[in-house]
């Protein structure tokens, strides 16, 4: 076994367990044989190391497959494929420790012709073999020139009929089965430089996050987290970036149990193919139980304003007369939407320390008032005490 290779997969796994994350390692896909199957040489060594140092990990293989032919002039057809991926879970129940480990693929590319055709080629033939079925969205290309292009309600609502066409292909072969988002980005090769890393490139991720939620999608897998072009979430110095205060406060207040929202005066009958392309996206989730600072029960809802103007929100039924936590962000400094500082309920967020959190601190809200969303903002706000029904269980 090549010494390089075990100590990056140490330093990746002890990364990853240190930072309580669960590590999904993506093999080579392109390591062939001459009659273009997988050459699995060197796999079945890294397993046993794997297993002998008991590294929890789940396993994917390449990455976009539809794309080989056009960056390196080789293809591989959903059948080979398919039979790639049977052949690593056999190779996978080979090694013991690694008998029941979670294998995730085909994470084809953005489902357009070729991608659509691998996945269901894909699906036909070895939807069984894997736990979830992955694919990656990335919103635009690296032409984008200003930061008021993330707010376009139609480049937010391409993620939406992407799912649909998805959820189709593995429903039609394998109903039920999960899917998940292996990729997610603002921009795709590396994002664009001062933009995909601000706070406007907030909007999509946060809004991927409700429409993720709302279509049954039950993972999103953010790229990247550290330095590879501009869609990272910390800097060279690991300071977060905006797009880590919105996952942290995403973490911190949003629950998996998705809630049903209806508002008036935006409330308009859908027709047959027409996307409704709101500037005002509202989602509502069961509080995160994981956070201690709310009894189960409570409510997260969560709203993006697209508007430059503010807008005004009143909470109805049994909502009306509730005390409110507000947890609004806003950007930071003279850059507007292009500032890389967060501020929350006007303070500007900043690690305390190498490793210690600053306290998200909530602005209370008293029962009955009108939650006021600023232009171009985004803002989290729990409904306390509430003991929701959907939430208590």
């Amino acid at each position: 076994m090549n010494m390089r290779i075990t100590r990056s997969l140490d330093k990746l796994y002890n990364f990853a367990d240190c930072a309580g994350l669960h590590l999904i390692l993506g093999l080579n896909a392109l390591h062939r044989n001459p009659d273009n199957s997988w050459n699995t040489s060197s796999t079945l060594s890294l397993l046993k190391y794997g297993a002998g140092k008991k590294y929890n990990i789940s396993w994917e293989l390449g990455n976009e497959p539809n794309a080989y032919r056009s960056l390196v002039g080789r293809a591989v057809n959903s059948t080979q494929l398919a039979q790639d991926y049977t052949k690593l879970r056999t190779l996978l129940q080979s090694v013991r420790y690694y008998h029941r480990a979670h294998l995730y693929g085909p994470n084809a590319g953005r489902p357009r012709k070729n991608a659509i055709g691998l996945l269901d080629g894909f699906m036909k033939n070895a939807g069984p073999v894997v736990d979830a079925v992955t694919w990656q969205h990335y919103y635009m290309d690296g032409r984008v020139s200003k930061a008021e292009d993330f707010l376009k309600t139609r480049l937010l609502d391409t993620l939406t009929e992407q799912i649909t066409k998805v959820t189709k292909v593995v429903n039609a072969h394998t109903p039920g089965k999960k899917v998940w988002l292996g990729g997610l980005g603002p921009a795709w090769t590396g994002g664009i430089s001062n933009l995909s890393d601000t706070y406007a490139a907030g909007f999509l991720w946060v809004n991927t996050l409700g429409m993720a939620s709302v279509q049954g999608i039950d993972v999103v897998l953010r790229h990247s987290f550290f330095d590879y072009g501009y869609t990272h979430l910390v800097d060279q110095n690991f300071n977060p970036l905006p797009d880590y205060w919105f996952s942290l406060v995403f973490k911190r207040l949003v629950g998996p149990r998705v809630l049903a929202v209806r508002v008036a005066g935006l409330q308009r009958k859908p027709q047959p193919g027409r996307v409704i392309r709101d500037k005002l996206r509202i989602y509502a989730h069961c509080t995160s139980y994981y956070n201690h600072n709310y009894v189960r029960g409570s409510i997260t809802i969560y709203i993006i304003n697209l508007h430059r103007s503010r807008k005004k929100i009143k909470l109805a039924g049994t909502l009306r007369n509730k005390t409110v936590h507000q947890y609004l962000l806003q950007p930071h400094g003279a850059d507007g939407l292009g500032a890389k500082h967060v501020q929350l309920n006007g303070e500007k967020l900043l690690m305390l320390d190498n490793e210690t959190f600053p306290e998200l601190k909530p602005k209370t809200l008293r029962a009955g008032r009108t939650i006021a969303m600023p232009p171009m903002t985004i803002g989290f706000y729990v409904i306390k005490n509430i003991n929701a029904y959907a939430c208590r269980r």
